[in-house]
């Protein structure tokens, strides 16, 4: 199962991406992952906390599988152990034009766990639009 989010701003890449990858800065404006820390190493674990809407927060531990500057991050993350639960969550960065950027956040799930996971999966997908037009808010506001 894939979820995704998409929003245009009106900012270059370059910019977005800065903003994104700013991990000290997310409890200032995003309400949906507000703590982050990465050395940005691919293969390296992530510490991060979800803050779901109307519901409660989660400490995860994912490990990096692309940082790519400019264009994407995404990371691997599981419920106890492979095959129960497993999320990938991705951003992708576009350029679509002088001082535009589609940028796209999603996850794809999969595990034995997902078919009871109905309200958690409607929280999670609430929780990337806000956090995308909290983006959009603070890159088209520099």
């Amino acid at each position: 199962m894939e979820i995704r989010s998409e929003v245009e701003i009106a900012a270059p890449a370059a910019e977005v991406w800065r903003i994104l990858t700013d991990f000290p800065h997310y409890p200032e404006w995003n309400p949906f992952i507000t703590e982050l820390v990465s050395d940005g190493v691919e293969g390296h674990e992530l510490e991060l906390q979800l803050s779901l809407p109307e519901g409660r927060d989660y400490k995860l531990r994912p490990r990096l599988l692309r940082y790519e500057a400019g264009r994407e991050l995404r990371w691997r993350g599981r419920l106890l152990f492979a095959g129960l639960f497993d999320g990938e969550h991705f951003f992708k960065l576009l350029e679509v034009g002088q001082d535009r950027t589609r940028f796209t956040q999603g996850e794809n799930f999969s595990g034995v766990l997902l078919r009871f996971s109905g309200q958690t999966i409607t929280r999670i997908q609430r929780g990337f639009v806000y956090m995308n037009q909290a983006l959009k808010r603070r890159a088209e506001a520099r």
